[in-house]
């Protein structure tokens, strides 16, 4: 993989979290309040679908269940958590809690995909963090126990979905885009009935909530998913969660450019040190040797023929 090239694919993926990182503003100014579940189907339902109706192909053999676990944790779970976070905490804090992401997957990458920890990814880690704690901690920062559980949930959800991804990668002949709507439709047909039973349906819909959901469901979830599962095939998967760096870094920016929140030199230092950890985890150009023995660690391919 050239030079170019990974960073062309790491700036394109960076582009998801980094719209994911607004989701924090859209649900609290935008959507009803205290629903979270909601907002995760309505996010992840109908964007799978209009998918699934374009594509009109379901997944095949041992598919099913590999894309059951891949929906719930990649997208119901890990939306359902998202949303809580978002509802309980500050959108930085929420993100903070959500930066032990990486750390799970170099864990979960060295059990399932065999890579090895480098010293230079723990300490990407740690930075990443710490900048993370100086762009969201302030004297207002609010902890709550709720928020911080979600957050943690959300993260471990999110990891074991990039890493399974990595692992199995998609069937031969399936699109990205097919690829990401058979996991919209199961994530948000897992959270159907929980929505419907737990939360209900608000007794009013504004044109500001439905502009909202619009959002997240277009651009937050049926742009940003199709690239972002592009990036975790081109990309190795601490990488790719690195990348997720980008939203609380975009939620802080935002915050400041919206909502008139203020923008400290700490925070200056803060999203430096968050891009100085994302440039350290990301790859360095490889030699042909290199991308071949790349190659060798892709052991699921040859079952998706099978399947």
């Amino acid at each position: 993989m050239t030079g170019n090239r990974i960073v062309l694919n790491s700036a394109l993926t960076a582009l998801a979290p980094a719209i994911w990182g607004s989701t924090y503003l859209v649900t609290t100014e935008m959507l009803p309040p205290d629903s979270p579940l909601l907002a995760s189907t309505v996010r992840a339902l109908p964007a799978g679908l209009v998918l699934l109706a374009i594509s009109r192909t379901l997944p095949q053999g041992v598919w099913w269940w590999r894309i059951l676990a891949l929906g719930v944790l990649n997208i119901g779970a890990f939306f359902y958590l998202l949303f809580v976070a978002a509802y309980h905490l500050p959108g930085g804090v929420a993100a903070l809690v959500m930066t032990v992401q990486p750390m799970m997957v170099l864990l979960l990458a060295a059990l399932l995909l065999k890579d090895k920890i480098q010293p230079i990814h723990v300490f990407a880690c740690v930075l990443g963090a710490a900048g993370v704690a100086l762009l969201a901690l302030g004297p207002q920062a609010d902890l709550d126990l709720i928020g911080v559980l979600a957050g943690l949930g959300g993260a471990a959800s999110m990891a074991s979905g990039i890493v399974l991804t990595k692992r199995w990668g998609r069937p031969e002949g399936v699109g990205v885009l097919t690829f990401t709507g058979w996991q919209l439709t199961v994530g948000g047909l897992v959270l159907t009935p929980i929505t419907l039973f737990v939360e209900g349906l608000p007794s009013q819909i504004t044109p500001l909530n439905i502009t909202g959901f619009l959002y997240l469901s277009v651009i937050g979830a049926l742009f940003a998913y199709a690239i972002w599962f592009r990036g975790i095939e081109r990309l190795p998967a601490l990488a790719v969660s690195f990348l997720s760096f980008a939203s609380p870094l975009a939620a802080t920016i935002l915050g400041y450019l919206v909502l008139g929140e203020t923008f400290t030199p700490l925070q200056t230092m803060g999203a430096l040190a968050v891009i100085a950890a994302v440039v350290l985890a990301q790859p360095r150009r490889r030699s042909a040797g290199d991308d071949t023995r790349q190659a060798s660690h892709q052991p699921e391919k040859p079952l998706s023929r099978a399947s």
